[in-house]
This record gives structure tokens, sequence and C-alpha cells, in this order.
């Protein structure tokens, strides 16, 4: 779950991490009484994307009243797909260096990596780009937490700021990481203000989902995923499915099995249109979750692959034929089956659809991605 500058803040605030005097604002008039409090202002857009400030989101206002036009002319405007209804009205900050500070959840260490840099106030990947040797990267061991020798150590040899300093911030950037269940938290820019502070300019946080119920009250003030229709549907029926941009439907029984089935559709060359997993609770709902894959107009071919254990395949087989019987689809389906209920739900299969389900998954996709790309011709 992704998190405005303005609900991540706070999380800063709570281990000691200063940021800029600020007030939200849903108004121009909210914009001018707070800029008239603080004095000179930025004027920041909302939303919860990157690149506010190319886009035209953040700007300086030095009176209220510029403050109010900045308001009048951001609010409303549309920055990676977001509407901006918010703004975060901060005071100006004398800044004289800015840095870069972050962990983030690393798939290579399979833990948290500290990442920073001198060169600040751009995208990650600017830095890591224009100057990669600058870019100090420092695994975590999460059962021992940060270790602060090797952190000052890691860090340059020149720092526009006191070390010990700067290794405070950063221990508390990690205890917010924890503390809060983060897959990131970066602030970007950390600036080094005229009388040697350190101050977060920025921050962007995003929370693990699976933490979500630990944190019932900080989730309110997430923002969750923006969701297709379709997406949205699922949700609705207690059903996972992310629509992607494939022409290959795929229907499978829990995440592994269809995050399998996928990679097997790349591996033969094709694209899957989504992820759908009927495993668990939800494998007696195979006939909406078919409705929802066949309502993508870019499906060309369905692969349904069924390996049941504690699910019945002939169960989740039988909503799958009853709703191919009712909806008529032209397109090609492919079977793979087995586990509990196989011969029942092949027979099945057989009988009432004239297919032959195929034995081996990886014939069954070749079947399917040859479809697709057959139908696409």
């Amino acid at each position: 779950m992704n998190f405005e500058e303005h609900a991540a803040k706070p999380l800063l605030r709570a281990v000691g991490i200063e940021t800029p005097k600020g007030s939200l604002a849903t108004t121009p008039d909210e914009a001018e009484r707070i800029a008239a409090e603080i004095g000179p202002c930025v004027v920041k857009a909302q939303v919860p994307t990157g690149k506010r400030g190319k886009a035209g989101g953040i700007k300086l206002a030095a009176t209220p009243a510029e403050a109010r036009a900045h308001a009048e002319q951001i609010l409303g405007m549309t920055i990676g797909e977001h509407a901006v209804e918010k703004l975060l009205i901060e005071a100006q900050v004398p800044i004289a260096t800015e840095m870069y500070a972050a962990v983030i959840n690393d798939p290579e260490s399979k833990g948290p990596l500290l990442l920073f840099s001198a060169e600040g106030g751009m995208d990650i990947e600017e830095i890591a780009e224009r100057h990669p040797n600058a870019l100090v990267r420092l695994p975590i061991d999460i059962r021992k937490g940060l270790d602060r020798d090797a952190l000052a150590s890691a860090l340059p040899k020149e720092l526009p700021v006191d070390r010990a300093a700067l290794v405070d911030t950063l221990a508390c950037l990690y205890a917010a990481y924890v503390e809060n269940d983060a897959e990131l938290m970066e602030i970007n820019p950390l600036v080094v203000t005229r009388d040697g502070k350190l101050v977060a300019l920025d921050c962007k946080f995003v929370m693990d989902d699976s933490a979500i119920p630990r944190h019932e009250e900080l989730a309110k003030l997430g923002s969750p995923d923006k969701l297709t229709a379709l997406e949205a549907r699922a949700k609705e029926l207690g059903l996972k499915f992310i629509e992607l941009d494939g022409d290959v439907g795929v229907l499978a029984n829990g995440a592994g099995l269809t995050m399998t089935s996928m990679d097997a559709v790349r591996h033969y060359g094709g694209k899957p249109a989504n992820f759908l997993e009927i495993g668990g609770e939800s494998y007696t709902k195979a006939k909406p979750a078919l409705e929802l894959v066949l309502a993508n107009p870019r499906v060309k071919a369905l692969l349904v692959n069924f390996c049941g254990a504690f699910a019945r395949t002939d169960v989740m087989a039988e909503g799958v034929v009853n709703a191919w019987q009712e909806l008529k689809p032209d397109i090609p389906i492919v079977f793979t089956i087995h586990g509990t209920g196989e011969e029942e739900a092949i027979a099945m299969v057989k009988e009432r659809l004239g297919i032959e389900p195929y034995d081996l998954m990886d014939d069954a996709v070749r079947a399917a991605v040859a479809a697709a790309k057959g139908a696409s011709q």
C-alpha cells in the first residue's frame, strides 16, 4: 500500500527525523490561510506517485496570495493518472545540500537494504546512472538489526554533514522502516540546511500489504491501488485477480500454480492476460472467475490448470464447464487437470465440451500460446 507524503512524514517525526512545518489543504482558501501562518512556503500536490515536480505539482510561494494562486492551479490537475485533491503546504527550508536515503526490501539479499547517496533531489534511477559509485548499498541482517559501525564505515569519506549525526538519522530511518512494516521508506531529498540541520523534505512510504491487519489505523491513511473495472469486480467477489496486457487467459487454483502457469506461458513465447487464482476457499468460484477472464477482450485463448489436494478438481471443472456452456465464448480453451477428483473432472470436460485435457502442463501451455497466436493473425 502506497502512502502520500503528508501521511508518511509523521512516521519520520515519530522516530526523531525532522521535517518542515506544514499542514494539509484541500482548497485555495486553506492554502492561503496556512501560508499566512508559516510564511514563505512550498505548495505540494499529494498523490501516490513520483515526479510531481516535473509535472508542475510542486511550487514555491513567497506570499499567501501566491500560495493561493498555486493551489488554484494544482488542485484538480492530473499527475500519473491521479487527480490532485489535497495539497501539503510546508515552510521553505534554507537548503545547503541535498542527499538521498532509503531502506528497501532487497530481493537479492532477501532482507532490508539501506541506500544512501550524497547526491539527492533526483530519482534513484538517475542517481544510479549518473553517479553509480556514489550510491552506498548496505544489506542489513533483519535478525541483528542495523550495524551502526558498518554504516559509518560504508558512508563516503567526505560528507556535507557530521558523520555521527547522519548515522543517527539513517538509523532512525531504519527504525521507521521496521516499525511500520515497510517495503520502502525513502527520503528524497534529505537535506542539510545552511545551519547544519538534517531535514527530510520528502518521504515515500510503501507498506507491505500483508502487514495491513497489524496497522489498521495507519492503513486508513494509505492510498489503495487503482483498480481496473475487472479488478474491482474481482475484489467484490473475493477473488485475487490482476489484469495484464497479454492474450492468454490463465485460470488456476493456488497462487503458486497460477504463477507457474504464467511463467510457462511466457517461457513458450506467450503473454498472460491475467493473474487469477481460485485456491483455498475460492475453489468453488470457478464460474465467476471464468466470467472475469472472458470479460477481457484481449483474451484470445484460455489455459485452465487445476491441481487439487483439498480443492476438488471436479468441483472446479464443473464451474468452468457450466460457465463455458452458458457464455459460449468463441475462443479456444485448453485444460490440464491433476489431483483429487481428476478422473471425474476429465470425464466431464470430455463429455460436455468434447475436449481432451492434456496430461502435461507444458503441452497444455504450448497449445494455449499457439491458439492465441493463431487467433491474432
